[in-house]
């Protein structure tokens, strides 16, 4: 067959004419995916439950209620338990659908253990003011840490806890304030890569405004650091908490759960594993008061 190139330059212009206009409806609606993903992306990151309750009405005793304000006067409500026995306190900051009342159980294993407990609610989570973004929650991170040394603890007695999305707080925290030591539960790489596992065929880096990357902002800290996560976790994928914790510096420890999910570690053991990872840097932090 001889090739015509006339032949073909005319078949081309047919085929644009016939699908110029699908084609051009197909462009219109990805961008319109991706105004629409820019501008509500935070409402497929965080899921606040607004609901503000009562330590006391979730079965916790001794824990109080207190408020702290923002740096731009918002008000956050907080959870707090003194430490006993110069342990350290544990500064919590949890996940996009995390609340209180849901980690009332791991807030009463690690008091019952003389740890002390500040567990922060995220803008419009339980009764706190405001939005969650990820500069307000960095801003309030520092805040929260700010408040316990104004209340007398010192930075040396300060373990910060983060949690799966929470996990993005607690390393920016630690890496412009000085703490003890830092958890990392379940941690992400990046909101982006998590996004990427589904939508990987949108330009994520130019459209999720909180990025909490992780994998790169855990360089800066250089507290002992150690991460904890499930191999079954099908929310943030385990090969990203190898990541954080490979990009992480020394000392540090990593602890794999091999039938541990996303949420259930402490079913598995995690808080154990904590213990003995802060009674390795200290060992009156890690002994149980029991």
């Amino acid at each position: 067959m001889t090739y015509d190139p006339e032949r073909v330059r005319v078949w081309l212009g047919s085929f644009r004419q016939k699908n110029m206009g699908l084609i051009l409806s197909i462009l219109a609606v990805y961008a319109a995916i991706c105004v629409a993903a820019y501008f509500g992306n935070r409402q497929f990151m965080y899921f606040p439950d607004p609901a503000r309750i009562a330590p006391e009405e979730a079965g916790l005793d001794g824990v109080d209620e207190v408020e702290i304000s923002a740096t731009d006067g918002t008000m956050l409500v907080a959870w707090q338990t003194p430490a006993k026995d110069d342990k350290p306190t544990i500064l919590y900051f949890h996940g996009n659908g995390a609340n209180a009342p849901d980690r009332a159980p791991r807030i009463a294993a690690m008091g019952q253990d003389g740890f002390g407990v500040f567990y922060l609610n995220n803008r419009g989570y339980g009764g706190s003011g405001g939005r969650p973004t990820e500069e307000n929650n960095v801003a309030d991170a520092i805040a929260a840490y700010d408040y316990l040394v104004e209340q007398g603890v010192s930075p040396e007695q300060i373990v910060v806890y983060g949690e799966s999305l929470g996990s993005g707080q607690a390393i920016r925290l630690a890496a412009t304030r000085p703490v003890a030591a830092i958890v990392l539960e379940s941690p992400l790489t990046s909101t982006v890569e998590v996004a990427q596992t589904t939508y990987f065929w949108l330009p994520l880096r130019l459209l999720i405004t909180d990025k909490y990357d992780n994998a790169r902002n855990i360089r800066l800290v250089t507290a002992p650091v150690v991460v904890l996560h499930g191999e079954q976790d099908r929310v943030i994928p385990v090969e990203m908490g190898r990541r954080v914790y490979r990009a992480a510096n020394e000392p540090k420890e990593i602890e794999l759960f091999p039938n541990g999910g996303h949420v259930d570690l402490f079913d598995h053991g995690a808080w154990e594993k904590v213990r003995a990872f802060l009674a390795s840097l200290n060992p009156a932090a890690g002994h149980s008061g029991n």
